[in-house]
């Protein structure tokens, strides 16, 4: 991707997204300590920040699509294998033959890493088990085109663009709600274990699909607003600088209570939507051209952000091989490991990703469908 088509904003979320999995990572699999304190122990969180710029990003391309030539489903899930498979494939390969790399885990049956339906039923401590997060976002991908274009075919029929509208959002709601009514169904009281938690929360509940829409639902909402609320999204975007502020309180509480109580009743069945409202209020900060997280380009973080996936993909197993020889609490150590972890993702994506991505600008550049004898006209996402 052209890199001046990139939001600063964007970027600096996305890679402040991938840094806060690293620190969680690093705690609970390398180090076994919170080496970079509380950031490491609300990691996990990076990865709901990662669903809420899915949310925005993959609502966008096929909202805009939607309402101008057309959504073509061929094209767009042709567009997200290209973007996503190819990085995922090379590192599942890593795992299943390379035995140095796979360690001694064990893994689920192949067919759900290939299938992208490793998060269901998922056992902590499964091998690659960070992968249940692309199974979440694969399937939203899947699921949200063609609810997005039933409503759409429903309400054309009747010609009653107001009843479209109302229709997404009440689906949407609807979701949200319907998570977390599946959260306070599943959680139980032996669930809470302090710090820790046990292994049917994560079973059950943290890797599960239909309870972990919530930051992808959120960033579904903001596409709605840009795409069908145009005054809406120009009132909030016109005051950045505030929904920066918002954010970052929101964030902040979000965080201080999840640090308390992670795996209470109250913050499994309320607490992801309050991530989702945080994030949510952040991002548009991201987007407003006032704001100070719009304008500011802090350097590194746009280069980080593009090999984002693949240092997610990469990582972990990383800094488990190289914590067999270096002391992973020494500073030396850690910026060792922080270096290749870098180091890994750029090759990925430099040998696997960009490549993929140039055919699919080729041979697919966008969503939409194509009327007769129109020619294929790119869009410029800004990122994908």
């Amino acid at each position: 991707m052209n890199r001046s088509s990139r939001v600063h904003g964007l970027d600096t979320l996305r890679a402040l997204a991938i840094m806060l999995v690293f620190a969680n990572h690093y705690m609970g699999f390398v180090s076994h300590e919170p080496t970079f304190g509380w950031f490491s122990e609300i990691g996990w969180a990076g990865v709901d920040l990662f669903f809420a710029l899915s949310g925005y990003l993959i609502g966008n391309q096929v909202f805009s699509a939607v309402r101008g030539p057309g959504l073509s489903l061929p094209n767009f899930y042709a567009r997200r294998l290209l973007r996503t498979l190819p990085a995922y494939l090379v590192v599942l390969a890593l795992y299943a033959w390379w035995p140095y790399w796979a360690g001694n885990l064990p893994h689920a049956p192949w067919w759900k890493y290939l299938t992208f339906t490793l998060n269901i039923n998922l056992k902590p401590g499964t091998l690659f088990s960070h992968a249940w997060s692309l199974c979440v976002e694969e399937q939203f991908y899947l699921l949200l085109p063609p609810v997005v274009l039933a409503i759409a075919a429903i309400t054309r029929i009747r010609r009653a663009d107001g009843i479209a509208l109302a229709l997404g959002w009440a689906a949407l709601l609807s979701a949200i709600a319907a998570g977390m009514w599946l959260r306070d169904s599943w959680w139980q009281p032996a669930m809470d274990l302090g710090e820790r938690g046990s292994r049917s929360y994560y079973t059950l509940i943290y890797y599960s699909t239909l309870a972990r829409f919530d930051e992808l639902l959120a960033g579904v909402a903001l596409a709605m607003l840009r795409n069908f609320h145009p005054k809406a999204w120009q009132r909030l975007t016109g005051h950045g600088n505030w929904m920066l502020a918002a954010g970052a309180v929101l964030t902040a509480l979000a965080f201080w209570l999840f640090l308390e109580h992670h795996f209470s009743w109250g913050m499994s069945v309320f607490g992801y939507p309050l991530l989702g409202v945080a994030f949510a209020a952040l991002l548009l900060a991201a987007l407003s051209e006032g704001s100070l997280l719009y304008r500011t380009r802090i350097p590194g973080m746009g280069a980080i952000a593009l090999w984002s996936y693949s240092i997610y993909l990469t990582h972990k197993q990383v800094c488990i091989l190289l914590s067999d020889h270096w002391e992973p609490v020494d500073p030396e150590s850690i910026a060792v490991m922080i270096a290749a972890s870098i180091a890994a993702g750029w090759l990925l994506y430099l040998a696997v990703e960009a490549p993929f991505m140039h055919l699919r600008e080729r041979f697919i550049p966008n969503n939409f469908k194509r009327r007769p004898n129109e020619a294929i006209v790119s869009s410029v996402p800004v990122t994908a």
